[in-house]
């Protein structure tokens, strides 16, 4: 058990995956199942908003259609109409309203009222008698038929507690002083259409319900088939440790979770080999500094008395630990090589840097040393990685050489390639120890004092260097015998 910095506790599983107490995540596959269902719900709520708006925009328009027809109807009828009883144009609104009333079929929520002012009193009506479908007619309410009748408006609507009225109104000509105020009003309720409506929203509002329930369902199924692979990566993931490096994801399809599990595999046999190579490399490192320990405890518990004895024996535990400590370096300095400024470039001249590895190397032994070529060019290099290079690489031509034999040291340029070899006149490299040899802890079985005194890096280092620099060393035969190694620096900037 762990705490965090703010205080909170925290569990850690037995495959080492640490866990907040209290607090609870929500999995991929419910928020996906969320999202959805909140997109749908708003996408579903969105239509049946629509249709209801839709379909109350038809109720008005049909309301409005039928009151501009009725009102256009008594205007025409008024204006060419003829009692039928002298065969003259109305002379008085009472008869006009009542024969005009007598000759319509009004809809069913729909009612044509003829009013004629009388004084004192409400106007009085002239109706076609028949009972409509709402809570209060327009013929049964005196209050209303009173504001319509004296509104200056000829159309409006009438809000009261049982029921909007949409109504147009179309005055009566007087065609004297004395004739009384009149008007022909038709009046239109609303209530069953927008009840129809209502329902109809009400109906797409349970459909929409359904069609949530049945989204969940198919929506938890798919996101749980489509995340099953993420699943898997999590799972393999929690079960990994440092010794079994071993699970892969099982990859089916080709869409984007297939290609997160083959990038989690390629992953894994990433970490696999380099975890393999780490505890192969443990395994040599301690294997090579056990030796000189070794080495140093036996001759120190044998130390006698005798100075001359004494003084041998201090010698070559001095030279053990010499040796111990040029392991050490090394490793250290192969382990840098993993770092970005492990090597820095600057401008150089090749020639002016061949020439001073080539005095540099003519120290190192007894040999016919020669400086075949070099490239006259400037490039972008780290001078003292590649000279350690190329030293250690004369070092190891003057280990598989005897006194006298040739080593050739150049350089040359080649477009954007530049290439530092080391070619030496010894036994050469067999070819199923040309890999070999560049492994650390290795050494070829071909060469000259085949073990030699060395731990087996300085090739991994030459070969560290190269690929710091975005190169690679290479190996070939030289030609009349021996072993041409080359490093080759792709992409050189002259």
């Amino acid at each position: 058990m762990t705490t965090t910095r703010a205080g909170t506790p925290r569990t850690t599983d037995a495959t080492g995956t640490t866990a907040d107490r209290g607090r609870r995540r929500l999995s991929a596959r419910v928020r996906i199942l969320l999202w959805l269902l909140f997109v749908m719900a708003v996408a579903l709520t969105s239509v049946a908003a629509t249709t209801r708006s839709f379909l109350l925009r038809d109720v008005d328009h049909r309301s409005n259609g039928l009151l501009a027809q009725e009102s256009g109807e008594f205007a025409a009828f008024e204006e060419r109409g003829l009692d039928p009883e002298t065969g003259r144009p109305f002379t008085e609104p009472d008869r006009l309203l009542k024969v005009f009333l007598e000759r319509q079929y009004a809809d069913p929520d729909e009612e044509l009222i003829g009013l004629v002012a009388r004084p004192g009193g409400d106007p009085a009506q002239f109706i076609q008698p028949r009972d409509l479908p709402v809570a209060l007619p327009l013929h049964r309410d005196a209050d209303a038929r009173r504001r319509i009748f004296d509104s200056p408006d000829p159309s409006g609507v009438l809000h009261r507690p049982e029921g909007e009225i949409r109504w147009a109104k179309v005055a009566v000509a007087r065609h004297g002083d004395g004739d009384p105020e009149a008007a022909f009003v038709v009046a239109f309720h609303p209530e069953r259409e927008v009840a129809r409506v209502d329902e109809v929203f009400r109906v797409l509002l349970a459909i929409s319900g359904v069609a949530l329930l049945l989204t969940t369902g198919i929506g938890w199924a798919v996101a749980g088939r489509i995340l099953q692979p993420v699943r898997l990566v999590r799972t393999a993931a929690a079960q990994l440790t440092e010794q079994d490096l071993t699970r892969r994801i099982p990859v089916r399809g080709h869409d984007d979770i297939a290609a997160l599990a083959e990038t989690f595999n390629a992953m894994l046999d990433r970490l696999e080999r380099a975890f393999a190579a780490q505890r192969q490399f443990v395994d040599d490192a301690g294997h090579e500094l056990r030796t000189p320990i070794t080495i140093v405890r036996g001759h120190l518990e044998l130390m006698g008395d005798d100075p001359a004895e004494r003084e041998e024996t201090v010698r070559l535990v001095t030279d053990e630990l010499d040796r111990m400590s040029r392991i050490v370096e090394d490793l250290l300095l192969l382990a840098k090589a993993e770092r970005p400024d492990f090597v820095t470039p600057e401008p150089v001249q090749l020639a002016e840097l061949t020439a001073d590895v080539y005095v540099k190397a003519r120290t190192l032994g007894d040999r016919d040393w020669r400086l075949t070529e070099t490239a006259d060019r400037e490039t972008e290099l780290d001078p003292q990685r590649i000279t350690q290079a190329m030293v250690q690489l004369a070092q190891n031509a003057v280990q598989h050489t005897t006194a006298g034999q040739t080593i050739r040291i150049g350089s040359r340029a080649e477009g954007s390639r530049v290439e530092l070899y080391v070619a030496d006149s010894g036994p050469g490299v067999r070819p199923h120890d040309r890999e070999l040899i560049f492994e650390r802890f290795r050494r070829g079985t071909s060469r000259r004092g085949a073990r030699g005194s060395g731990a087996g890096l300085g090739l991994s280092i030459v070969k560290a260097i190269a690929e710091g620099h975005g190169g690679q060393v290479r190996l070939h035969d030289t030609e009349g015998g021996g072993a041409t190694f080359v490093l080759t620096l792709e992409e050189a900037r002259g």
